[in-house]
């Protein structure tokens, strides 16, 4: 059983950036062995590498973590069966550790450091949680794939997603014209000076955190938290059907609990079911909803789909797009931008 700890691999703790309140700490992330990942290598057989060892991982299962806040408050988590940790915990008063933009910083050690293995960082691996703040006038929900990234989903047998995935590295993968722009006025909001959170959600893996937090770190774009997906357990038997709803569908939703005054802008593109996902939102929570964007993709029977939903639909503002400038438009036009 200790067989893993003579490994070479040092211990490591990836960690995500989520979101919380001033009363609820919500923090992600997962414990793994460190892999020496080099995201800004551009050779096309390390980025091969790079991406065998980003979905080949090394979890650290079943062991206890210390959560500390920067006014010295402790939190202890376990790691799941995949190395991944949540804590979901009433708190108090966290809105006095955060910083001007709202993000509160953390930091995660490993409990117990008497293992027979090397921990990288000094046992000491930083983390931040978004605390909107009380000016805040409306969050925004966007969607990754397609919508400020191009991945290629509506490709044949999606061939052009693989590629991007495997062969680009983060650096060189290209953004939707316009959209770090877009998002940074949303953030700033009617005034030019609010702090709007953006939320990031995608239906890619987790293991692809670091690589999709580097896209729009080096993109300009503005920070938020990123909400991916776990793998599919298989053998995992029958599904309900809550499970069988997109998880980036269920982290739009805990989003809209978390926040129960807030208001939301949707962001998405018509490739993929941003359009059922968001209308499905928009029913479940009325009038909190101010508009849903969805870009337009190359493909002509998803277009139509997407048309028919919009025929049917008149809760709230819903566009089809085919750039950022008509998004731009629309936004100033109803007041959500300066």
């Amino acid at each position: 059983m200790f067989s893993k700890f003579f490994k070479k691999d040092p211990l490591q703790v990836i960690t995500f950036q989520s979101y919380g309140t001033n009363t609820h700490l919500y923090a992600r992330g997962r414990a793994l062995e460190d892999e020496s990942i080099n995201l800004d290598s551009k050779n096309w057989f390390q980025l091969l590498i790079n991406s065998w060892k980003r979905f080949e991982t090394d979890e650290i299962k079943f062991t206890v973590l210390n959560i500390r806040l920067s006014d010295d408050t402790v939190f202890k988590v376990k790691t799941n069966h995949r190395g991944y940790f949540t804590i979901n915990e009433p708190s108090n008063s966290l809105a006095k550790l955060c910083n001007e933009e709202g993000w509160l910083s953390y930091e995660v050690a490993y409990d117990d450091v008497d293992v027979l293995k090397k921990i990288t960082s000094e046992n000491r691996f930083p983390g931040q949680i978004l605390i909107p703040k009380e000016s805040t006038e409306y969050g925004v929900i966007s969607d990754i794939d397609d919508t400020i990234l191009q991945t290629g989903i509506t490709s044949f047998l999606k061939l052009r997603v693989l590629f991007n995935t495997f062969f680009k590295p983060a650096s060189n993968r290209t953004p939707l014209k316009g959209a770090a722009e877009f998002y940074h006025q949303l953030h700033r909001g009617s005034t030019g000076n609010k702090s709007n959170p953006i939320f990031y959600v995608s239906h890619s893996p987790w293991n692809l955190y670091r690589y999709l937090k580097l896209f729009l770190q080096h993109n300009n774009f503005p920070k938020g938290p990123i909400l991916l997906r776990d793998f599919p357990k298989p053998f995992s038997g029958k599904k309900s059907l809550q499970d069988k709803k997109p998880q980036k569908q269920h982290e739009i939703v805990n989003i809209f609990k978390m926040y129960p005054k807030l208001n939301f802008i949707l962001i998405g593109d018509s490739g993929e079911h941003d359009g059922d996902i968001y209308i499905e939102i928009t029913n479940q929570f009325p009038g909190r909803v101010l508009a849903i964007y969805l870009r337009s993709v190359n493909n002509k029977r998803k277009m139509e789909y997407v048309k028919q939903l919009m025929q049917n639909y008149d809760q709230t503002p819903f566009l089809l797009v085919k750039d950022s400038q008509e998004a731009i438009i629309h936004a100033r036009g109803n007041g959500f931008i300066s």
